[in-house]
């Protein structure tokens, strides 16, 4: 991992966090239309009110298919502006920002391509990407084509204590890091839907810390056995084929750290293991996925039972337990602003979003590696993926 490239590109999320509106230049706005799905995915975790805090931008109009669901959403947003096709909308309106808000992701590939072909300049996206690396593959190429910054909602990506964290990973507070540790929420979707719609905000930061993936070798299991074609079924939140309600993967990353996923469906944890824990030789950092601080530190080896009393604590943006100076942090996080912030900036400086296409791709891409090393009996499946569709259809 190259820290001084990664603490360049979380430099325009520190600025943005620190500089008033009142005292920064006032480019004109960027102008942002909303494509929400009520009942297919809706808004998405508050990608379209995000905005509404935003003086960088302006809202100028929502589609939704669902005509109760638009009304509403135009009363929500403060417009006038309604259509019931997101199409017509892009056409009529002409965007420089489209945010696509559906949860469900098998909306998100037509939703991306049709913005690009009218023309925006920016994209945020809720999470997961897309259903296949095929269909990243598609939007990548298309933001690439007409210089589109494409940002996914991957909130935790833009949160300003990261670079705290790679500085205690490279500065010796761990000792030798030996692995990363993640775990989905492990509640009714555990296994495989946890994968899809938790495992994307893990890999994500793991990718971000650890470096890109190398090889993935993965087991899946459905009631204690490996998953066949007679447990595949039409998966929930638009993910297509899936099956699994158990999931266990390592990954090779090219910093040569591994990295570990699993998620047991009703594991009985109530959500307490969703996040990354680094594990080192002299301690650990666990990072708490959406909550507020974000990261803690356990000082000593994991590994010595006499060494179990050493607390928790908290890493804010001045370091190691010490309080943060960003009052506002947890708000600039949880509701979007610092991931919108960014994206405006990407915009006007010309540069890749903190968590770009590109970024979300490499995420489908692990969840898809998964399941093609199911599929392939726990084979090491090396990267770049051969298999581009849902290797689960090939079982």
């Amino acid at each position: 991992m190259q820290r001084r490239h990664f603490l360049s590109s979380t430099a325009a999320i520190l600025g943005g966090s620190l500089v008033p509106p009142a005292l920064a230049a006032a480019p004109k706005k960027l102008r942002v239309a909303v494509v929400g799905h009520t009942g297919r995915g809706d808004y998405g975790h508050g990608i379209d009110t995000m905005w509404l805090g935003l003086p960088e931008t302006e809202l100028v109009g929502v589609a939704d298919a669902d005509g109760k669901g638009l009304a509403a959403a135009l009363k929500k947003l403060h417009l006038t502006q309604g259509f019931s096709n997101y199409v017509e909308m892009l056409a009529d309106l002409r965007p420089d920002i489209l945010a696509i808000g559906p949860r469900r992701l098998d909306e998100h590939r037509d939703m991306a391509l049709a913005a690009a072909g009218a023309g925006v300049r920016g994209i945020y996206m809720e999470k997961p990407f897309c259903r296949t690396p095929g269909e990243a593959d598609e939007i990548v190429a298309a933001s690439q084509a007409k210089n589109i910054k494409l940002a996914v909602a991957h909130r935790n990506r833009y949160h300003a204590v990261l670079p705290t964290v790679a500085g205690l990973m490279q500065d010796g507070t761990l000792g030798r890091v030996l692995e990363f540790r993640t775990r989905g929420k492990e509640d009714q979707r555990g296994g495989s839907l946890d994968l899809w719609v938790l495992g994307c905000h893990l890999f994500n930061l793991v990718t971000t810390l650890g470096g890109p993936p190398v090889a993935c070798s993965a087991t899946v299991l459905q009631e204690g056995h490996p998953v066949t074609r007679a447990d595949i079924k039409e998966g929930d939140e638009g993910t297509g084929p899936l099956a699994g309600n158990q999931v266990h993967a390592r990954f090779e990353l090219a910093s040569g750290i591994p990295a570990f996923f699993d998620s047991v469906q009703d594991a009985g944890t109530k959500e307490a293991g969703f996040g990354v824990q680094i594990i080192g030789t002299q301690g650990v950092i666990d990072l708490r996925i959406d909550r507020h601080p974000l990261a803690f530190l356990r000082a000593g080896s994991p590994f010595d039972p006499r060494q179990t009393s050493q607390p928790w604590v908290p890493i804010s943006t001045a370091g190691v337990g010490q309080p943060e100076p960003l009052t506002t942090l947890g708000e600039e996080v949880s509701k979007h602003y610092s991931g919108g912030r960014d994206l405006v900036a990407a915009i006007r400086e010309d540069r890749p979003p903190l968590c770009s296409a590109e970024d979300a791709r490499l995420t489908v891409e692990m969840i898809c590696a998964v399941f093609e090393s199911h599929r392939q009996n726990g084979s090491r499946i090396a990267w770049p993926l051969q298999e581009r569709g849902n290797p689960l259809t090939k079982l």
